[in-house]
């Protein structure tokens, strides 16, 4: 070009190496270089392998080739001008960066008709940027442990320290200086010989990994599944893990290797071995076993069963994110998997008396058939029954025994009955009862204007005060 002093003075220096040296980048000696770039920039990441190691290879195999320092010029330059170059600044085994999405999944629970929001987890190692995703319940202690357990074992060892954000979970006090790690995930820290490192407060580049992290899942999972319908936590991370897959196989952009490439070839023999037992965060209560063999963990209003030769002892009840345990004499006498469902059962029919393991089977679909089987009339009533209860369970007892009297008084009878408690829209045990033994199943209900007062299973009868 015909450029005047002043105007090569106001050129910026990349403009004046490519007006100067553009020739330099199109001759077959540097070409034949640029094309080794993708693969120096991969050898520079294992051990022992160094810039003069690489020219010592580059010369053998072209001799005419360029001298060290033009040799390493070049490629410097390519580093910081690539689009597909990627630096890497964190060593293999070295951090694990994890942080919760800012936006929830959820799935659809069948017996309650509630939507369940689902707090994800992210882990990403530093080095190979491997990524897991996990739905977890919330984000207290107990589940962003779980969540991190996960996580180790995805990877199958761990790194020498954890990053986490600044979350409750693992931090007690945030401090520039020296944060306050909270003592369940510092035990669990150490439960695998691992340091916890937290992120600093508003100092973005410590977690960039992780936050560029969410973004791909964002992308890359949610974006994919919102159409979808789950009926299970087990069944939205499932789907998630399936994601996850093609996820970390995909190639990085404009590099001829993925996550799992670099991870399965350079970090996960630097990662420690797990330890076989896993850890589990654990708290205990004392409980007594109730007459239906059965105890209460108050946590989650969800009840186990015991042996029924329990019935009445004080018991000790130890519970994990997983299971629960139940002891009594140092002798563990129960042991179930953890069910967070509220004012449900988990039973083992062993544990109950034989005549009345049957109850394990209770259900309302079950006495709906039951009443189903006798006549339309009395399945609709035993629907009545339930609707009039928060919690199926109270309903079983009245349920048997309107049922029973079938087989006491005769099925038609009691289809009467039925009939005349669901015109006078009156439900219960009680009701049926009276309208049998005061014999009303055989008369006939007036549609019009109520002469006498309506049926309640509270209303006593003058009988009552003979």
């Amino acid at each position: 070009r015909n450029l005047s002093p002043p105007e090569v003075l106001e050129k910026e220096t990349p403009e004046l190496e490519g007006i100067f040296s553009a020739s330099v980048y199109t001759d077959e000696k540097y070409l034949q270089l640029e094309s080794q770039f993708l693969y120096f920039e991969k050898e520079l990441r294992r051990t022992g392998v160094t810039r003069q190691l690489l020219w010592h290879e580059y010369k053998r195999r072209y001799p005419e080739g360029y001298g060290y320092s033009q040799f390493c010029f070049h490629f410097a330059r390519w580093q910081k001008t690539s689009n597909a170059s990627m630096h890497m600044e964190h060593e293999p085994g070295d951090k694990t960066f994890i942080d919760f999405a800012g936006k929830k999944l959820s799935y659809f629970d069948k017996e309650t008709g509630e939507v369940v929001p689902v707090e994800v987890i992210i882990t990403c190692l530093g080095y190979s940027q491997m990524i897991y995703v996990e739905g977890v319940r919330d984000q207290k202690k107990e589940n962003f442990v779980a969540g991190c357990e996960s996580a180790l074992r995805f990877y199958n060892g761990a790194s020498k320290a954890l990053v986490p954000d600044n979350l409750k979970s693992a931090v007690t006090l945030a401090s520039k200086y020296e944060p306050k790690i909270n003592e369940m995930y510092r035990e669990f820290a150490n439960h695998y010989g691992m340091v916890v490192y937290p992120a600093r407060s508003r100092k973005p580049q410590d977690k960039s990994l992780v936050e560029k992290s969410v973004s791909i899942v964002y992308n890359k999972i949610y974006a994919v599944l919102r159409n979808r319908t789950f009926y299970s936590l087990e069944e939205l991370n499932q789907a998630i893990w399936d994601l996850l897959d093609k996820i970390n196989n995909e190639n990085f952009q404009g590099k001829p290797f993925s996550r799992r490439d670099l991870f399965e070839q350079e970090e996960r023999h630097l990662l420690s071995p797990l330890r076989h037992d896993s850890f589990e965060i654990r708290e205990s209560v004392r409980v007594t076993v109730m007459k239906n063999s059965h105890v209460l963990l108050g946590k989650d209003k969800h009840y186990y069963s015991v042996p029924f030769r329990h019935i009445g002892k004080r018991v000790k009840m130890v519970y994990g994110y997983r299971t629960v345990s139940i002891y009594t004499g140092g002798e563990r006498i129960a042991f179930h998997k953890r069910d967070p469902r509220p004012y449900k059962y988990t039973t083992n029919p062993e544990h109950l008396p034989s005549t009345h393991r049957y109850v394990a089977d209770w259900s309302p679909k079950k006495f709906l058939a039951w009443g189903a089987a006798i006549d339309k009339d009395v399945e609709t009533y035993i629907q009545g029954v339930f609707d009039r209860h928060a919690y199926p369970e109270i309903a079983y007892r009245s349920c048997i025994g309107i049922l029973a009297l079938a087989k006491k008084k005769g099925e038609d009878r009691l289809i009467n009955a039925c009939r005349r408690g669901l015109h006078y829209q009156s439900f219960g045990y009680r009701v049926i009862d009276n309208i049998i033994k005061k014999g009303l199943d055989y008369e006939p209900w007036e549609e019009g204007a109520q002469h006498k007062l309506p049926l309640h299973e509270n209303i006593r009868g003058s009988e009552y005060y003979n």
